[in-house]
């Protein structure tokens, strides 16, 4: 799952804008557009979803769930949770 907040900062991360990232995954704009406006997680059909990750993976971005480890080592970012309770 990919929120529409990971879909900025990973586009902010290899420096390229919707219409490039649109192009990469053979989606279209409008598509990017709505995907990248969604509060939470993003809604879309499965095969879009698929050729937005893969089109961030082959640009080099990987994705990191919620209280998943980032294992490769690469720099990231990552919203941290709040403390406290």
């Amino acid at each position: 799952m990919i929120t529409g907040a990971q879909m900025r900062a990973a586009r902010a991360l290899i420096g390229i804008d919707q219409r490039q990232l649109a192009e990469l995954s053979g989606l279209s704009l409008p598509t990017i557009q709505r995907m990248e406006a969604s509060d939470g997680v993003v809604r879309g059909n499965v095969d879009s979803l698929m050729k937005l990750v893969g089109a961030l993976d082959a640009a080099g971005i990987e994705l990191i769930g919620e209280q998943a480890a980032s294992m490769s080592g690469g720099r990231g970012v990552r919203i941290k949770t709040p403390s406290g309770g």
